[in-house]
């Protein structure tokens, strides 16, 4: 079996990072609460295996609000119904071995304490996790920019503290209030990466994936990213398997067509940094909201190029717009420079949204896409070659993109019916 050599925290902060590009006022929301869960979980005295699975829970804590709109409420209001996307968070990652025991401690981080009754829901017991992590969200909430750390550390506590019984356990509190006193942790709470100030741990080690891992991450990924609408909510799988099946038909090694696939799934990840009023607007983009939305390829890769390990999959997933002739974007590459693996990416793309069901059109039958890609050849936008193993096989790998798009529907519907 295929094994990556690769850092499970930077795997995380990607799309934590990504959820948080959407507004300055998201800005590093998800690193900060997971800094200081972590050291209030270490000031308690919690064994470092637990710390950790609190520090990556808290880290992607708001996976599960899907929207831009959902994430700006939660950190800025925390409603009534902010459980919500505890649930589906936990229902997200729940598959995914490394992160199973963060999914128990994302479904509850909302629920209040409710002088002990918060220790249970519905008959499920709560982790004292949970309520590390809401009691530290709801502190880096009310964090300000605009203000000195230190100076108004006093308000902030004495805020928290009038919720002690209600809304947090109070023991946590007690804690909370013994940190306040040490500057350093403040002052690496507001820092550029607060993560990064947890240095002897044991979590940074560099951890052994198998490649099949990756896969399972990188979809629980584009859930994120096409659960956000009704849309695209089968788009980055019709992508991924269409990509794998034509790597394979290229001569990809099965090792490079999984890496494919990976990249397939990944393609979209920088539109989470896209607001929901462009992604979900009815009638044409202006000049501004279409140039916003072009940036996604090139947010795609921001948030992986500094995965060292996957630096071919960040390449191949963010020139999935560019073209041939070098007027596609984010970087304008062309001819030689546009690698085989980018050239099979774009190729899959295109013919993923002319093919696929949308709610407001059918997709395009063979003659139409046929002839769209032709056309796309002669404009020196596509490969020829890749084109030509497309049109040759077009039956085969309609059929795999359509049923991976119905299995990605299905999922969709499971997924919304589950959380309520």
């Amino acid at each position: 079996m295929d094994k990556i050599r690769a850092n499970l925290y930077d795997l995380i902060a990607c799309i934590s990072k990504a959820q948080d590009l959407v507004s300055t006022k998201l800005s590093n929301h998800q690193p900060q609460v997971a800094y200081l869960s972590f050291r209030l979980a270490e000031h308690i005295g919690l064994p470092t295996e637990m710390r950790n699975d609190i520090f990556f829970a808290a880290l992607i804590h708001d996976i599960g609000a899907l929207s831009s709109r959902e994430r700006l409420e939660l950190v800025e209001l925390e409603p009534i119904n902010a459980n919500n996307h505890g649930f589906r968070g936990a229902k997200l990652l729940e598959g995914f071995k490394p992160l199973q025991n963060a999914a128990g401690i994302i479904k509850y981080h909302h629920l209040p304490w409710n002088d002990g009754g918060g220790s249970s829901y519905m008959g499920e017991q709560v982790s004292l996790a949970s309520h590390i992590v809401h009691l530290a969200d709801r502190t880096c909430a009310l964090v300000s920019p605009k203000r000195n750390i230190i100076t108004q550390l006093p308000d902030i506590i004495s805020v928290i503290r009038r919720l002690a019984n209600s809304v947090f356990k109070p023991d946590l509190v007690e804690a909370l209030s013994d940190l306040s006193a040490k500057e350093y942790i403040w002052l690496d709470l507001i820092s550029s990466d607060p993560g990064k100030r947890i240095l002897d741990t044991g979590m940074f080690n560099t951890m052994t994936l198998e490649i099949d891992d990756l896969v399972d991450l990188a979809s629980i990924f584009s859930h994120i990213i096409d659960f956000r609408s009704r849309f695209t909510a089968r788009h980055s799988a019709g992508v991924a398997k269409t990509a794998e099946k034509l790597a394979k038909l290229v001569g990809f090694s099965p090792y490079e067509c999984k890496m494919m696939l990976i990249a397939g799934y990944l393609h979209d990840l920088g539109k989470i940094a896209i607001s929901d009023e462009i992604l979900e607007k009815p009638s044409k983009l202006n000049e501004d909201e279409y140039n916003v939305m072009r940036a996604h390829s090139y947010y795609t890769y921001y948030l992986l190029n500094p995965l060292r390990q996957l630096r071919t999959i960040a390449k191949w997933a963010s020139s999935h717009h560019e073209k041939l002739d070098g007027t596609g974007y984010p970087f304008h590459i062309s001819g030689d420079s546009l690698s085989l693996g980018s050239r099979i990416m774009a190729v899959a793309d295109v013919f993923t949204a002319i093919t696929e069901n949308r709610p407001y059109r059918q997709g395009m039958d063979y003659e139409s896409t046929k002839k769209i890609l032709r056309d796309m050849v002669v404009s020196n936008a596509l490969d020829k070659d890749v084109v030509d193993l497309l049109i040759d096989n077009f039956h085969e790998i309609n059929s795999i993109r359509e049923k991976s798009q119905i299995e990605a529907a299905r999922q969709y519907e499971d997924f919304l019916r589950s959380c309520g």
